[in-house]
């Protein structure tokens, strides 16, 4: 961003005594900057965007009028999307240059705003850094962006400081489609407030298949009709909030035993079984407006009979049957373009795999693995007529007329100001709470071990001076992937709050531990979650964990609860368990409410969203009114 000279004596004077924190000040400094004429006066007269809902005809004329002054180059830029790591960069960081010069040089059009990673721990951001730098792209762009984001689990997933959700078969346990509905207006006032107008969710995918590597949690649950209805309640609230939608992964990635972020997986049913299962929530999810639908990367021998064609490059999947059968008329976009389920076809031309995918029927092509080599390959394809002109701009268009939608060609950076005020709210944060608390589903209880007691002495008001009873009784091991990320720190701290001698263990696959003969109470709590691109993906325990669990069981199956904090379906491995409870999701909130409901201090009222192969029927749940275990306490502030 371009600034005029400073006249650093005119200022001394005025601000020689005053002391800018950041963020909450830096607005006022702002502010002041403007006034003495010191910021470019185009920063000045910036118009912010708003929050409204989505009008689909605002602003056709600007899209039409916009797609006629684009050169060909422009135009496939603007079907294109790209990455954008969310945190505090320099405006002449290497790394802002670097995605500055990109989105210019490939005249880029959307962004898929997400954080960076390190190994298993995402690095989440805050949303003022997040909504600064997407301001600065914004006026760096020449065009207005279209800002994206996977926000399955709500801004919580990408973002600090946001409402936390737990996942989607949550919702699915909690079984009230109008807490879809608010987890959807929710969700779109906090993205719009940080400046992502476009959400890739929900997911449509029924989760039939109870080794699915991949969609499990994500998925609403087995049921067509239910996954359906929470489906159109979340697009319904979500448009309310002024966010665009996107169901996934079409034609349906629930029955698949693979992760096509590293393989290819299939779908291997008939049409019959697609038109029953897989294909219902799409439709409805279309009836109910959703803006845009993603397309897997998987084989469906039913749809196409060609082996190299996953369903993204397949104009049987995509022009067929999603435009012509379904009727959909919304923009459509592939699934990450980097996945190996599609890369693998293209080892040799990465490149191809854009234009195969346009050809298909596909609107926007989504994180390519070689941007350059796909962005040349398209303006290739464009010019030898490979790609008709009429196509690109039919498909330019559709993304000009959404950024319409939301008002971007008006105004397209965010007020800063407003976060403090929408995003994160208490009675938004305790919706989120509220929800994970309704799900908590508990399958199987012998009676003899819950509802859990507190035990111990309460903590002292004072710092370091509490003195602890010590009793040993109670053992937790927190089984997870790696030890190293937070998966289980929430368990254990709220667990800490009521047994504060509770010996907690975090335990993965390179690490063992012995038990001692003297317990009298084994919590398990098993976090395997969906991971997507996880090498030797699987929703089964490692095969170290595993042992180390049937070891517990083995010896006090009688006095162990086994809470799956995921995957739902792991107890079928186990069927020694005799005390089972789900919560659908490692989400923050999701260990608070197991914790909560494991004591008796909400009441057990979820019912299981899928079927567990030999333990429970879809639907099972024992209901339990909130009680106090003898000697406990009702913990009510947490």
């Amino acid at each position: 961003m371009a600034r005029q000279p400073v006249n650093g004596n005119a200022l001394k004077a005025g601000t020689s005594k005053l002391y800018f924190c950041y963020r909450s000040c830096m607005r006022s400094a702002l502010a002041l900057l403007i006034a003495f004429g010191l910021i470019a006066p185009a920063l000045a007269k910036d118009k912010h965007q708003h929050s409204a809902a989505i009008n689909a005809t605002r602003g056709d004329k600007w899209a039409e009028r916009t797609l006629h002054k684009l050169t060909l180059e422009e135009k496939v830029g603007q079907v294109f999307m790209i990455w954008c790591r969310a945190s505090f960069l320099n405006v002449e960081s290497p790394e802002y240059l670097q995605l500055r010069d990109a989105m210019q040089k490939y005249h880029i059009g959307s962004f898929a705003m997400t954080v960076h990673v390190d190994g298993p721990f995402l690095l989440r951001s805050e949303p003022y850094e997040a909504a600064e730098l997407l301001n600065r792209m914004q006026r760096d762009s020449k065009l207005p962006l279209l800002i994206a984001a996977d926000f399955e689990r709500g801004v919580a997933t990408r973002l600090m400081g946001t409402t936390n959700f737990p996942h989607a078969m949550a919702f699915g346990a909690d079984g009230k489609v109008d807490d879809a509905e608010k987890f959807g207006r929710i969700t779109a006032e906090e993205a719009r407030a940080v400046g992502v107008h476009w959400n890739f969710f929900p997911d449509a995918d029924v989760n039939s298949n109870p080794a699915n590597p991949i969609i499990n949690t994500r998925s609403f649950g087995e049921d067509p009709k239910q996954v359906g209805d929470l489906v159109a309640a979340y697009i319904k609230g979500a448009h309310e909030g002024g966010m665009l939608t996107t169901v996934k992964h079409f034609p349906g990635h629930g029955d698949t035993a693979t992760d096509s972020h590293l393989g290819v997986a299939s779908v291997n049913v008939d049409r019959a079984h697609l038109d029953s299962i897989e294909l219902p929530p799409f439709r409805q999810a279309i009836a109910a407006g959703v803006d845009s639908v993603m397309v897997a990367h998987v084989t469906v021998p039913a749809l196409d009979s060609d082996p190299n064609h996953v369903a993204t490059i397949s104009p049987p999947v995509v022009s067929d049957l999603l435009e012509k059968q379904l009727g959909f008329k919304g923009l459509i976009v592939t699934d990450a373009l980097d996945m190996a389920g599609l890369t693998h076809l293209f080892a040799g031309n990465l490149g191809r795999a854009a234009v195969e995918a346009f050809k298909a029927g596909n609107d926007l092509l989504l994180i390519p693995a070689d941007l350059g080599a796909s962005y040349d390959a398209m303006v290739k394809a464009v010019r030898s007529g490979e790609i008709s002109r009429e196509r690109l701009d039919r498909s330019v268009l559709k993304m000009l007329k959404l950024k319409a939608s939301l008002g971007l060609n008006d105004s397209r950076t965010v007020d800063l100001n407003t976060l403090a005020t929408s995003v994160g709210k208490p009675e938004n944060i305790a919706f989120g709470q509220q929800v994970a608390d309704s799900a908590v589903t508990l399958v199987r209880d012998n009676g003899k071990v819950l509802p859990l007691k507190s035990k111990g002495t309460a903590k002292a008001g004072l710092p370091y001076m509490t003195r602890e009873e010590t009793h040993n009784e109670t053992v937790a091991v927190l089984f997870s992937d790696d030890v190293r990320t937070d998966s289980g720190r929430a368990f254990g701290r709220e667990l800490r709050a009521r047994i504060p001698d509770a010996h907690v263990m975090y335990v993965d696959p390179r690490i063992a531990a012995g038990m001692s003969d003297e317990v009298q109470t084994v919590l398990a709590a098993v976090y395997v979650i969906p991971t997507a691109g996880k090498v030797g993906n699987s929703v089964a325990m490692a095969d170290a964990t595993g042992a180390l669990l049937q070891q517990v069981l083995d010896r006090a199956a009688g006095k162990t609860v086994v809470v799956a904090m995921g995957n739902p379906y792991l107890a079928s491995d186990f069927p020694r368990i005799e005390n089972y409870m789900c919560t659908f999701s490692n989400a923050t909130v999701s260990e608070l409410a197991a914790v909560k409901a494991l004591f008796g201090e909400i009441p057990t009222r979820g019912h299981l969203p899928v079927t567990i192969p030999n333990v429970a029927q879809r639907g099972t749940g024992i209901e339990r009114p909130s009680q106090t275990a003898d000697g406990g306490l009702p913990h009510a502030q947490h």
